[in-house]
């Protein structure tokens, strides 16, 4: 009677006969699904053209590899040293690696290569023959898987960064040997229809062989070819294929292609918020500028508007009018005050004012005054004035006192 396992019992017995078989062995073959998480392990498939098997690298053994790690990459064939194991929880086997070195150009890169070559001799990857993008696109072409997540995250990432654009959609295969015609097809497609500003052409990510369609050299030729511009983005940013390089721009991913379609509004209406204010500052200086010379001009016209002129001269002779008329009152009445004291101090020292107080003032015959009795001679007609009326004597004789 047989045995009866559990899966569990199956899978550690399996992985000791692995182990115990397969403790030292070099194996041949070509990398691909290359994998560095950041843990620094690394993972791959080593493949041939019937089969392919599970590799893990850990990050201890990544030292004094004679290929160093950092080498390492899809597409190139190599020689490891290892021993077979199974991974029970999964039931894979996979062999732990302590040693991989270089076995020559694989068999997918070699093949890759011919055919980059043969597409650089025809010129469809020259920088001269690339379209510009339009900055402000109408309507954008997707040509992609519908069940995909690329075409999901491009519709979105254009949906955020500018709603106005509208999206059409071809669909297709993106991997397998049926899709490079069909790609080959919607292109031709969107450029009978002329429909579309700007094209993307993007799938997810995934291995080598997953991605081959886009190293297709007759979809290379139709992406040169195309008079609508292609923004390609297919996998991730470490994924090169002859598609990116024939494309006008080549994007890292499905997200990041999107992206770089159409300019982000959000940022537009930032710019266009600055440039207001801008504005606003700008027009502002000129109105108070202008305000400034407008009054200006206003000051000068109403000094040489006549009428205004005049009218301030009148107001001035006015002025002037009753200032001097002050001025003349002013000076009459100090010059009869004046004269009014000089009249007095003239009466008060006039000889008049003394006659009327009795005395009298003595002429000799020549009318000369008399101040001296011994200045007329005895005999002598004499005139005497008197306060009022005149006195004609003869002198009979004259006494000192």
């Amino acid at each position: 009677m047989s045995l009866t396992y559990t899966v569990s019992q199956l899978n550690a017995h399996v992985r000791r006969l692995l182990e115990g078989d397969f403790r030292d062995l070099w194996v041949e073959g070509e990398i691909s699904n290359l994998s560095r998480p950041a843990s620094g392990h690394i993972y791959f498939s080593l493949k041939d053209s019937d089969a392919q098997v599970a590799c893990a690298l850990f990050r201890g053994s990544t030292f004094g590899l004679r290929l160093p790690a950092r080498n390492l990459a899809n597409g190139i064939a190599v020689r490891v040293h290892g021993r077979a194991t199974l991974f029970e929880p999964r039931g894979g086997y996979q062999l732990i690696l302590d040693q991989i070195e270089a076995a020559g150009v694989g068999a997918m890169e070699a093949e890759l290569q011919r055919r980059r070559e043969i597409l650089t001799a025809e010129g469809c990857f020259l920088a001269a023959n690339k379209r510009p993008i339009p900055r402000h696109p109408r309507q954008i072409g997707i040509i992609t898987s519908l069940s995909g997540a690329a075409v999901h995250d491009a519709i979105t990432t254009l949906r955020r960064r500018n709603p106005l654009v509208s999206v059409i959609l071809y669909p297709s295969l993106v991997q397998g040997s049926k899709a490079p015609p069909q790609l080959i097809r919607r292109l031709h497609t969107a450029n009978r229809r002329a429909e579309c500003d700007t094209l993307l052409l993007i799938r997810g990510g995934g291995s080598a062989e997953d991605l081959w369609a886009y190293n297709d050299p007759d979809l290379v030729r139709a992406i040169a070819a195309s008079r609508i511009p292609i923004i390609s983005g297919v996998g991730h940013e470490t994924d090169v294929t002859l598609a990116d390089l024939a494309a006008d721009l080549r994007a890292p991913t499905p997200t990041a292609a999107a992206e770089q379609s159409c300019s982000d509004l959000s940022g537009e209406a930032q710019r266009l918020h600055r440039l207001g204010e801008q504005l606003h500052r700008t027009v502002t200086r000129q109105m108070e500028r202008t305000r400034m010379r407008l009054d200006h001009l206003d000051h000068r016209i109403n000094q040489q508007q006549p009428a205004r002129y005049f009218e301030r001269i009148r107001q001035r002779l006015d002025e002037l009018d009753t200032r001097m008329r002050r001025a003349v009152i002013f000076r009459q009445r100090q010059e009869q005050n004046r004269l009014h004291h000089l009249m007095q101090t003239v009466h008060n020292l006039s000889p008049l004012n003394i006659l009327e107080r009795g005395y009298a003032v003595t002429y000799d015959s020549a009318g000369k005054v008399v101040s001296r009795s011994d200045a007329v001679q005895p005999g002598e007609k004499i005139t005497v004035r008197l306060g009022v009326g005149r006195l004609y004597c003869t002198v009979n004789r004259r006494g000192k006192t």
